[in-house]
């Protein structure tokens, strides 16, 4: 479970004096507490990295508005809480196996216009949740365009 091994990452980062790393864990224990609480039980392990997956997905767009901002220093602390957070995900899948999942799902639903995309697309994330579903929305735009 993600919120044991984090509880001790905080005890060490606070030994360590690494402050990113402090704030960063401490946000996602925090963002663990309010997930437990508006369940109300027992987080599984999907419900975490669900969680830490949220959280990752607004680091990203965090550090896009800031690069766009000319905001580069934010976009740098933005950068490293994304890298730590990512310690806590699976790795995602490469190119290739984004595609072949994406073949087959299309092929499995008989997707064969624009209007079937948002069917393929969650069929993917279903599948596999650790696919990055930019990837896969690029791809399914391609191969049903």
């Amino acid at each position: 479970m993600i919120v044991q091994t984090i509880t001790q990452k905080i005890g060490q980062a606070l030994k360590a004096h690494d402050e990113v790393r402090l704030s960063t864990l401490r946000m996602l224990s925090s963002e663990f507490n309010y997930e437990k609480i508006n369940k109300q039980h027992e987080l599984t392990d999907e419900e975490e990295l669900a969680v830490v997956r949220r959280e990752a997905k607004k680091r990203r767009e965090s550090v896009e508005a800031f690069n766009k901002a000319e905001a580069f220093d934010r976009a740098e602390r933005e950068n490293q809480e994304l890298s730590i957070l990512m310690e806590y995900l699976p790795p995602d899948l490469t190119d290739e196996e984004t595609k072949k999942l994406v073949e087959v799902t299309i092929k499995e639903t008989k997707a064969s216009n624009m209007a079937d995309m948002g069917k393929v697309i969650g069929l993917v994330k279903s599948k596999n949740p650790n696919v990055n579903g930019a990837k896969v929305a690029e791809l399914v735009k391609t191969k049903l365009s």
